[in-house]
């Protein structure tokens, strides 16, 4: 049995810089999620998550393993950014 625990955060600072879900391990790795429901939003959202990681102070954190937009529709794909994009019909049933 594995014990794995994770910690799910809203993220707001005094900036007004807002993440839907940092989804956090015991170990300290975490990973960035904004969720919108059509891909109209992409690339507007892809520059507040580059933001959040451009503001980590390494010294106290890790940097982020991933940074994702989750959308309603469309395909699943990596941007040339490295932020993934994820439709949530790739998520499964």
């Amino acid at each position: 049995m594995c014990n794995f625990q994770l910690r799910f955060i809203y993220y707001r600072d005094s900036n007004k810089l807002e993440v839907d879900a940092i989804v956090e391990k015991h170990n300290g790795d975490w990973a960035a999620f904004e969720i919108k429901l059509g891909t109209g939003m992409i690339e507007e959202t892809a520059q507040n998550l580059q933001k959040l990681a451009n503001n980590i102070n390494t010294l106290k954190t890790k940097p982020p393993q991933s940074l994702n937009i989750i959308v309603g529709t469309g395909i699943s794909y990596t941007r040339p950014d490295g932020i993934n994009v994820i439709s949530v019909g790739s998520l499964g049933k």
